[in-house]
C-alpha cells in the first residue's frame, strides 16, 4: 500500500530544492568598517596579524629575570639586585646581575629565564636567593610565540565574536572588510491571527507567534529585519505590503496561505506579482508546501506553512542556509549521534524531527527523538536541543543508528545535555 504522504514524482527532494535556492545566492558585497562595528559580522577578507603577540619578550610570572649562560642555576645561589621592572616599563639599557621583575614587564637585556617570587628568598634590599633550581627559559614569553606577524588570525567567512575581537583589538586592527547584513522583510498571513497580546480572543482566533519566531531567529542567523507585518488572507492587501518591503529587502519571508487549500493564495499572488517560481513543494516532513520565489530585480521571496514547527524547519533549514550563504560563510555541518532507540522512517521524505542530543561518559553522542513531533505542537520544541534528520531513502532505523544532528536555534549554537 502506498504511502498517502508521500510526495510526488516531481516534489523535489531537499538536496534538490536546496540546490536550487542557494544557485544565485552568493556573498553580498563587502564593506570596510570600524571593529566596533563588525562584531557578529562575518569577515569578507582574512585577517593578518600586523605584528607579532607578544610584541617583545617579557616575563610570565612575577619573580627575578636572570642570565642562566645556558646552565641550570642551583638552589642556594645568591645574586645582587640590579634593580626593578613593572609591566610598561621600557627595558633598563644596561645589563645587570638579577632584576626584579613583573608579569609582563620586558626582560632585560641578557638574561633568559625569570624564577617566580615564591622560589626565591630575600635576604637584603639589594640580594636575594633561590630556594629551587632554574634552567634557561622558564616563565618566559617570546616575542611571537602567540601569534607571529603575517599570519591569518581569522580566516574569510568567520564570525567577529568577542574571542576574536580581543584578539583584533590586541593586534591593534581598527578596520575589518564584512559581509553586510542581509535584509529581511517578515510577512505573516491569516485573518485568525492577533497580535496584540492584551486583546481578548474572539472564537476562531489564535495569537500570532511564527512572526515572534522568525523575526529572532532572522536576527540570529545574522540577518537584519527591515519589516514585519502580519496582514489578513487578502491578495491585494498581500501585494501592497510585497511592493512597499521589495526595495529595501533581499529575502522577504511569508507565512501560511501556501499549501493547496482554497484560501492559500500566496502561489498566486506571487505570480500575479510577476515571480519566477525557485521551487514549490520539497520532499520534507513537516513543511512540505513550501515555496520558492524570486521577483524580478527584487528579492527572494521564501513561502513557509503557517504550522509553527513547519514553519520554523523552513526557517533552520531553507533561509539560515541562504543567510549564511549571503554572508559568505562555509555550509553548515551536522554532528552524527547514535540513535538512543529503534525508530520508523517515512520513506520518500527527508524529515526533520524535534530531538534532543546528550553526551555519554565515553564521549558518544546519543540522540533521543521526542514525543510530540506534529507540527503544531510548539511546547515540545522547547525540550529540544536538536534536529535529528532522517535521509529520504532510509528504512530501517535500529537503536544505534548514525543519525545527522544539527542545533535547534538558528545561530547554530550547540547546548550539549
Amino acid at each position: 500500500m502506498s504511502d498517502p504522504c508521500a510526495p510526488a514524482p516531481s516534489v523535489l527532494r531537499y538536496e534538490q530544492a536546496l540546490s536550487r535556492l542557494l544557485q544565485d545566492a552568493g556573498p553580498l558585497p563587502a564593506r570596510t568598517c570600524t571593529r566596533e562595528e563588525a562584531f557578529g559580522r562575518i569577515l569578507a577578507e582574512d585577517v593578518l596579524a600586523p605584528i607579532a603577540l607578544p610584541g617583545f619578550d617579557n616575563a610570565a610570572m612575577d619573580g627575578f629575570a636572570l642570565h642562566t649562560d645556558q646552565h641550570v642555576l642551583s638552589a642556594g645561589s645568591e645574586f645582587s639586585i640590579s634593580g626593578t621592572i613593572v609591566a610598561g616599563d621600557a627595558p633598563p639599557a644596561t645589563r645587570g646581575v638579577a632584576w626584579e621583575i613583573m608579569t609582563g614587564a620586558p626582560l632585560p637585556p641578557g638574561t633568559d629565564a625569570v624564577v617566580p617570587i615564591e622560589h626565591t628568598e630575600r635576604l637584603s634590599a639589594g640580594r636575594m636567593r633561590l630556594t629551587q633550581d632554574i634552567a634557561r627559559g622558564r616563565h618566559l614569553r617570546r616575542m611571537g610565540s602567540d601569534v607571529a606577524a603575517g599570519t591569518c588570525v581569522a580566516a574569510a567567512g568567520t564570525q567577529v565574536d568577542a574571542t576574536l575581537d580581543m584578539l583584533l583589538a590586541a593586534l591593534g586592527i581598527t578596520q575589518l572588510s564584512v559581509r553586510p547584513a542581509p535584509r529581511v522583510a517578515l510577512l505573516c498571513t491569516g485573518k485568525e491571527l492577533v497580535t496584540d497580546p492584551t486583546q481578548a480572543l474572539r472564537p476562531g482566533q489564535i495569537r500570532a507567534s511564527n512572526g515572534a519566531y522568525l523575526a529572532r531567529a532572522v536576527q540570529d542567523a545574522g540577518g537584519h529585519l527591515v519589516a514585519w507585518h502580519t496582514v489578513d488572507d487578502d491578495p491585494a492587501t498581500l501585494a501592497r505590503h510585497l511592493d512597499a518591503v521589495a526595495a529595501q529587502s533581499d529575502l522577504v519571508l511569508t507565512t501560511g496561505a501556501v499549501s493547496a487549500g482554497v484560501h492559500d493564495f500566496i502561489p498566486e499572488a506571487l505570480a500575479a506579482a510577476g515571480a519566477r517560481t525557485v521551487f514549490r513543494k520539497a520532499a520534507i516532513r513537516p513543511g512540505k508546501p513550501l515555496l520558492a520565489s524570486q521577483l524580478a530585480g527584487g528579492p527572494l521571496v521564501l513561502s513557509l506553512p503557517g504550522n509553527p514547527v513547519a514553519s520554523v524547519v523552513g526557517m533552520r533549514f531553507f533561509a539560515v542556509p541562504w543567510l549564511r550563504a549571503r554572508q559568505g560563510q562555509a555550509v553548515e555541518r551536522p554532528l552524527r549521534a547514535r540513535l538512543s532507540a529503534a525508530a520508523q522512517s517515512r520513506t520518500g521524505l527527508r524529515q526533520f524531527l524535534k530531538a534532543r542530543v546528550t553526551s555519554e561518559p565515553s564521549g558518544q553522542l546519543q540522540v533521543e527523538l521526542l514525543h510530540g513531533q506534529e507540527s503544531y505542537r510548539i511546547g515540545a520544541l522547547l525540550d529540544a536541543n536538536a534536529w535529528a534528520v532522517i535521509d529520504e531513502d532510509a528504512t530501517s532505523l535500529p537503536a544505534g543508528t548514525l543519525l545527522a544532528v544539527y542545533p535547534r536555534d538558528a545561530g547554530g549554537r550547540w547546548t550539549l545535555a
